[in-house]
């Protein structure tokens, strides 16, 4: 049975500002993100979509205490993960050295579990080349995901559901059987990092005091409440100064915790304001879930707009017409707010790969009809709902290569970033929200826009 969260210890307050002081003269952290939701809770630091040594450099330059290196390694198989991500780490060490910084890796994936592990974390450890504890950490406090006794679960209110007995854990590419996430790292490594081989951080050592990280292969930090996991920042960065080495694999939260920002109130009005343009907005939504297929009803049932459909059976045999749908956008965008939408049948293959290979080809299709559309008629912002879909967007269709993370829209989640050039652009992830969410953000971006 689920703990309860009225047993718990009582939370340890531990200020954001205690831990910016203890980074004086800690290394740059470099976030490789396997998707672009993990830039949810911050607000500004760099994201890159390349990572050229210029590229690099300029993120070097804005003298920040974290950057990410977006990777979009969810959507691709394993090889092709491993090389991507060896050669951002090489090219980030490389310009590091030049510049006389230090560099600390972190792997931002999902907070519901899903992607390339142990695989992400194994590739930086070889790169960097020093024997590596892997901290792992995928409480996303602000999206209701949270770690208790080592077990992480979906928080409802006070109802914690372990995150096996979710939909993520049936993902087609990444899903598996374990809660505990001892037994997770066990079954994701097909056995060679045991379950006896994690160390567990618990909550009522974090919530009793000072800590020492445990000398493990793998430690699991507990979290419910972000206090918890700067508590743990402490912790690590003392483990730092004294020798140790650690490869993180975060949520979100965890990155926010580490440069030491505050919990930050959604961007204000006049923010929002001066960051989109002028008309309305392009929503591309490529997620499944059954959270994004109920946002989408949501927004269609408070105000009105066009829904333009990809339909994925034509894409997948080659008879889609990109060009009419484009178009189509296009013309929809000069009077009303533009959902482009894929057909809501999920298809999937008959394997892992298949699947991901499916995943891919459809997201090709949303970029490709968003790149025309960008080029004929921009829009006001463009909103991109699911990981994969807003990588592609930012990557692909607005050539985003530099931009700032500006802030989020909701607390905590759903982040709008802003290029060097083209319109700005809000990543909203398939996982996060109540059903209310997705209207709520469009409303705020068209009462924006069209001020």
């Amino acid at each position: 049975m689920p703990p309860s969260l009225e047993h718990l210890p009582p939370v340890r307050t531990v200020p954001a500002e205690q831990v910016r002081d203890a980074l004086a003269g800690t290394p740059t952290v470099v976030v490789l993100d396997d998707d672009p939701t993990g830039t949810q809770p911050v607000r500004d630091l760099p994201v890159l979509t390349r990572w050229s040594p210029d590229d690099v450099a300029w993120a070097l330059a804005q003298g920040t205490p974290a950057f990410f290196v977006l990777t979009n390694t969810r959507s691709l198989d394993p090889d092709a993960a491993a090389a991507r991500d060896r050669e951002v780490v090489r090219t980030c060490l490389d310009v590091a050295h030049r510049e006389g910084v230090a560099l600390v890796f972190a792997s931002r994936s999902d907070s519901t579990l899903r992607g390339h592990f142990p695989l992400e974390t194994d590739v930086i450890a070889a790169e960097v080349g020093t024997p590596h504890t892997v901290v792992l950490a995928p409480a996303f406090p602000d999206a209701g995901r949270v770690t208790v006794d080592g077990v992480h679960h979906l928080r409802d209110g006070d109802r914690l559901t372990p995150v096996a007995e979710s939909e993520f854990a049936r993902d087609a590419t990444f899903g598996y059987r374990s809660s505990r996430l001892a037994d997770w790292v066990a079954e994701k490594s097909g056995g060679a990092t045991p379950a006896a081989a994690v160390a567990e951080v618990r909550l009522e050592d974090l919530r009793a005091g000072p800590v020492e990280i445990p000398d493990a292969d793998v430690v699991v930090l507990d979290a419910v409440v972000e206090d918890d996991l700067r508590a743990a920042v402490l912790a690590l960065l003392a483990a730092e100064r004294h020798g140790a080495r650690f490869v993180y694999r975060v949520g979100p939260t965890f990155v926010r915790a580490r440069v030491g920002q505050p919990e930050h109130p959604p961007l204000a009005d006049a923010e929002l304001a001066d960051a989109v343009g002028r008309g309305h907005g392009l929503v591309v939504v490529g997620s499944h879930v059954g959270r994004t297929t109920r946002q989408l009803e949501h927004l269609a049932g408070r105000r009105e707009l066009d829904t333009v459909e990809v339909d994925v059976p034509a894409v997948l045999d080659g008879t889609a017409d990109l060009d009419a749908t484009a178009a189509a956008v296009a013309t929809s965008l000069e009077g009303r707010t533009t959902v482009l939408s894929t057909s809501r049948t999920l298809v999937t293959g008959r394997d892992e790969a298949e699947s991901l290979d499916i995943a891919r080809r459809v997201s090709a299709a949303l970029t490709t009809v968003t790149a025309r559309v960008v080029t004929d008629r921009p829009p006001a912002y463009v909103l991109a709902k699911g990981g994969i879909t807003s990588s592609d967007v930012a990557t692909d269709a607005l050539r985003a290569d530099r931009a700032w993370v500006r802030g989020s829209l909701l607390p905590g989640i759903v982040s709008l970033w802003t290029p060097t050039s083209g319109p700005p652009l809000v990543v909203f992830a398939g996982n996060v929200g109540d059903d209310g969410a997705l209207a709520d953000v469009v409303d705020r971006l068209e009462e924006a826009a069209c001020a």
